[in-house]
């Protein structure tokens, strides 16, 4: 597939590394040439300097000749144009990344289409998104849902307390005698671990497991983690990830939101019913004792700032917050954070960057995430007719090692894939993957 990328930020250049796993042949636009040439240096691809608004670079980008071009640079009006125009010249599909929630609205679809743009992407709605995932269950790294929520992948972190720290895949599932879970990816320090039924579990281990979405609550409680109701958030920033997220959680929960600019403050009070505003830094902890951090079992740091996030979590964790989510752009501080305790990272632009991806892969795709912990990825795949996975049943199959498959939804009934399972025209499947087999993968549904 040829791709156009426009945009050398922290999105295009996230992409760029994914999509220089697939062999596809990229092609970025910046205007920064010292950006092109350091992204040139790490990954193999062509690069052209200049606006991507401009007719003569998007030509010059062989644009006219383009499968995918993806606008993704910090200025929504320049997205916007560079996807109309790339669109007008010949690119087969356009995507753009914009800030401004009115184009995403439903009602707006068809304008946007008429304009020649396929997608859009709302990176802050995305996060959003994926926090209030996140703290629905207290003991969960990671939520995601697939098909309409029959299926669930979600990870957990092991304790000293967890029963099954020190037991291998194939007694833990004698352990938990069910058939509606499988761990399908154990991250364990830098490295991730797709299992065997001989590798064994330990503590501090990530693991990632995909289940029937009404058994996650038995499989939590089975693994030893603790898991608490959601009564009581602080959100840290009134940014649009903190004002969606308060909006949300209002309707279910006591939801306190801290924002230290007194005029901003005012104007989301007006736009939330039920959360109360607090004018603060937010950051000391003097404030934090006194607005009942101890009892609090969300704390959600989105103000923009990944230094003040990580403190301001390290803080809240010390001073009882049970879970602690904080927003982290700058990418060199992901690894130092996780370490540090922080029980949650969110980076908006890695979220948007794994959204995007779904469009390159070469197979129906529904779903596609990646992960801050981890270096694997999820996708839900749909089974095609006469495709090579459904030739054989899949232990006869040669699904590469770098990747497994967890759950199928077939005729909107969900179970767990064993090596008896003969897949069929229709299924949606999550499979879980190394990028460097994800092409592979996607050959075997295409």
């Amino acid at each position: 597939m040829k791709i156009v990328i426009a945009g050398a930020g922290e999105v295009g250049t996230y992409l760029a590394k994914m999509l220089n796993k697939s062999n596809h042949d990229i092609i970025m636009i910046d205007m920064n040439k010292e950006k092109l040439q350091n992204i040139s240096s790490h990954f193999d691809l062509l690069t052209v300097s200049g606006s991507a608004s401009s007719i003569d670079v998007l030509k010059e980008a062989q644009t006219p000749t383009t499968d995918l071009f993806i606008a993704v640079t910090e200025k929504q009006e320049t997205n916007i144009t560079a996807s109309i125009l790339a669109k007008k010249i010949g690119a087969k599909r356009t995507i753009a990344r914009v800030d401004n929630r009115e184009y995403i609205q439903p009602e707006n679809n068809k304008i946007i289409k008429n304009l020649g743009i396929d997608s859009l992407v709302y990176p802050e709605i995305l996060a959003s998104n994926e926090i209030l995932n996140l703290v629905k269950h207290s003991g969960l790294a990671k939520s995601v849902q697939f098909s309409s929520g029959k299926l669930t992948l979600f990870a957990i972190k092991l304790n000293n307390k967890s029963p099954i720290v020190n037991l291998n895949l194939k007694e833990v599932t004698k352990f938990h005698k069910t058939e509606d879970a499988r761990i399908v990816a154990i991250n364990r320090g830098e490295d991730t671990i797709i299992p065997r039924g001989d590798d064994k579990l330990q503590k501090n281990d990530l693991i990632y497991i995909v289940s029937k979405s009404q058994e996650v609550e038995k499989i939590i409680m089975l693994s030893g983690v603790n898991d608490h109701e959601l009564k009581n958030v602080m959100i840290l920033g009134g940014s649009r990830i903190g004002v969606k997220t308060a909006r949300h959680l209002e309707k279910d929960c006591y939801v306190k939101l801290v924002e230290k600019n007194q005029e901003k403050g005012f104007l989301i009070a007006d736009e939330l019913d039920e959360t109360l505003v607090i004018h603060d830094a937010g950051t000391s902890s003097e404030f934090l004792k006194n607005e009942g951090i101890a009892k609090t079992d969300a704390f959600i740091a989105v103000t923009g700032n990944s230094e003040i996030n990580i403190l301001s979590c390290l803080l809240a964790k010390k001073l009882g917050a049970n879970k602690t989510i904080a927003e982290v752009e700058n990418q060199d501080y992901l690894g130092l954070a996780k370490n540090m305790g922080i029980d949650i990272l969110v980076n908006k632009k890695l979220i948007a960057a794994s959204h995007i991806y779904s469009f390159t892969i070469n197979a129906e795709v529904l779903n596609v995430e990646c992960f801050t912990d981890s270096d694997a990825e999820v996708l839900e795949f749909v089974v095609h007719k006469n495709s090579k996975i459904t030739k054989k049943i899949l232990n006869k199959t040669k699904f590469p090692k770098g990747a497994i498959i967890g759950g199928i939804v077939r005729d909107g009934k969900s179970f767990i894939a064993v090596g008896e399972t003969q897949l069929c025209e229709n299924d949606k499947v999550v499979v879980f993957s190394m990028p460097e087999v994800i092409n592979t993968v996607s050959k075997l549904f295409k």
